[in-house]
């Protein structure tokens, strides 16, 4: 089945290395991902087709909406091609890391056609945090 699911914790390294899960490798080892600082509490990791449906977007919301583009500038900017090395890791830069407050342990999380880098205790205040019609939600996606 093709989709991430699931969360596992690893450590980044003293080089800044995270490996990723091997669940996460199965589809496609070697392919680019683009590393991106999307919300405020996670970096976001993208595989190449999801990327490129972002991309799709992000040019379609630059000619409707010339005022995003400082917004769209930011992400970005910060945005950085990662591949994985043999062993299944990926370079995090120091400073996305910082934005989102990693600092060593990682909670990888499957988000369906991407992954989220979390700390683990971020993590947890984001899904303990209410969700605004909730119910409606989960009956809309789920039946």
């Amino acid at each position: 089945m093709p989709g991430y699911l699931g969360s596992f914790q690893h450590q980044i390294d003293e080089k800044g290395r995270l490996s990723l899960p091997a669940q996460f490798r199965r589809e496609n080892p070697e392919q680019t991902l683009v590393l991106a600082h999307v919300t405020a509490d996670s970096l976001t990791l993208y595989p190449e087709r999801a990327w490129a449906e972002v991309q799709e977007r992000l040019r379609a919301a630059m000619r409707q909406n010339p005022e995003a583009r400082a917004y769209l500038l930011k992400i970005t900017a910060n945005a950085v091609e990662v591949v994985p090395d043999k062993q299944g890791r990926i370079l995090v830069p120091q400073r996305l890391a910082e934005k989102v407050g990693i600092t060593g342990p990682t909670l990888i999380v499957g988000a369906v056609d991407r992954m989220e880098l979390f700390d683990p205790a971020r993590f947890e205040a984001t899904i303990s945090a209410p969700v605004p019609n909730g119910e409606a939600l989960t009956h809309q996606i789920f039946g």
